[in-house]
């Protein structure tokens, strides 16, 4: 082979813990016309692959997180991009918001995705700017809690680059940058849920993965003033908020979510391709096609919870990360038009403690008298201030760290009310509504792949449920 003609075939190899990794493989051959006869049939099976982007819209948080998503982007990313002929339009953001509000303006049809390069900060905005974007063009009132939204067409892509990515982590299994722009690549397709969040008629946000009151509320509003700390802020104001050990009293009014297969107690975890999900949005289409919307919500009974609690937590996903393998919520399903509610009733610090420390490892994190978790659709809570209809109480709230009692009342442990912690966003309303949209937008992803072990006691699961 002394003048030898060749082709490289670029191909996602999968590592460990749901790695991917770009290798190559190069064929020599002797016949020119043959090798470019390969190399020709080769594209055109590239070509019919629709699902592959072309063309994508990235936009860069160089602030949030790790301080590094620019260099995560061009190190890493952008090679991979370039490799596949794929082109970008890159957008470095330079203030909160800035995504949003570009995607109210650009010529959104021309791509086929938007990328953000950042944390769930960076994902939250382009997923308000998309989902916004969509109603605005589709002459939808989204202060309507009752409205139904029209689904995304664009996916959205996750370049994790933040202090968690628990959205990047929930929907992919791990947190990593090669693997997500390997997704992006070769076209993955994983639908998810959003929740609305609405006050009075008006609305505030759009969720798709915690929505928490209470613990973690008040974790993010305390963070929030010492971010000059960095990432380090979460765990002391998580360890402050531990030792406050604030509970609020209110009412929570909730729909189960009836349509759904699984329960949030079982051990069918969302996984690629989730039969659950799949069946479970096919039954809410058919549910929907009978009745309507507006009737479906009407006819269906609420169920009404009265008490004191020191968290109320509604996740769309698992919310699984690093710290937390498991997460919130771990049978939660990604795209089957529920959200797991999750009430943490007051109890002692100690049971509290045990209660925090079973996020962390393989142990039920429901199996305990003070926590009760429910599978919803929608749901509702008012806070106990609110419906007292008293005044403002504007410095009731324990400012002094250190005091640890529970019940004396110059503790201040029945604070007026929380904060909620909306992805990572503040909201100071205390009496909202919110409604779960099935799969409403779709991610560059395909959900966490399952591992031997699962995917033989998931069959067997499959097949006494057939």
């Amino acid at each position: 082979m002394a003048k030898p003609h060749a082709f490289t075939v670029y191909y996602v190899k999968k590592a460990r813990n749901h790695r991917w990794r770009c290798s190559d493989v190069t064929f020599w051959c002797v016949d020119e016309q043959l090798c470019n006869q390969w190399i020709q049939a080769l594209k055109e099976l590239l070509e019919l692959q629709k699902a592959r982007p072309k063309q994508l819209l990235v936009y860069i948080n160089p602030y949030g997180g790790k301080r590094q998503g620019k260099r995560i982007y061009e190190q890493k990313v952008a090679p991979l991009f370039s490799l596949a002929s794929i082109s970008t339009d890159v957008f470095i953001t330079e203030r909160a918001n800035h995504a949003k509000d570009n995607l109210f303006e650009v010529n959104i049809n021309k791509y086929d995705g938007v990328v953000c390069v950042g944390g769930d900060g960076m994902f939250s905005e382009v997923m308000h700017g998309l989902i916004g974007r969509m109603q605005k063009d589709s002459g939808i009132d989204q202060n309507n809690p009752k409205a139904p939204l029209v689904q995304c067409n664009i996916r959205i892509g996750i370049i994790p680059a933040g202090s968690t990515d628990c959205i990047c982590y929930s929907t992919v299994g791990i947190s990593d940058p090669v693997t997500s722009a390997l997704h992006i690549i070769v076209g993955d397709s994983q639908p998810l849920d959003v929740s609305s969040v609405h006050h009075n008629n008006t609305f505030l946000k759009y969720t798709v993965s915690l929505l928490g009151y209470g613990f973690y509320g008040d974790i993010l509003k305390d963070s929030e003033k010492k971010r000059w700390m960095g990432p380090m802020r979460y765990d002391y104001s998580g360890f402050k908020t531990f030792l406050s050990h604030h509970c609020y009293e209110g009412t929570i009014s909730f729909q189960p979510a009836k349509h759904t297969l699984g329960s949030p107690r079982d051990k069918d975890s969302c996984r690629t391709g989730c039969h659950i999900c799949r069946q479970s949005e096919q039954q809410l289409a058919e549910q929907r096609k009978k009745c309507g919307l507006k009737h479906e919500e009407d006819e269906e009974e609420w169920k009404v919870i009265k008490g004191k609690f020191l968290a109320i937590n509604v996740v769309n996903m698992s919310c699984a990360c690093p710290r937390s393998p498991k997460g919130l919520s771990p049978a939660a399903h990604l795209a089957d038009g529920s959200a797991d509610l999750i009430l943490v009733r007051k109890c002692s610090r100690f049971d509290f403690l045990r209660y925090l420390v079973r996020h962390t490892n393989q142990d039920d994190q429901f199996d305990f008298s003070f926590v009760d978790v429910y599978r919803v659709k929608s749901f509702q809570f008012t806070s106990k201030l609110l419906e007292d209809n008293e005044s403002d109480v504007t410095d009731i709230g324990k400012k002094h760290f250190g005091r640890f009692c529970r019940d004396h009342p110059a503790c201040c442990c029945n604070i007026a009310n929380s904060t909620w912690n909306c992805d990572g966003e503040t909201l100071d309303s205390s009496a909202i509504e919110v409604r779960v949209h099935c799969q409403l937008m779709k991610l560059f992803a395909r959900g966490i792949e399952e591992n031997c072990k699962e995917a033989s006691r998931n069959q067997s699961r499959v097949e006494q449920l057939l």
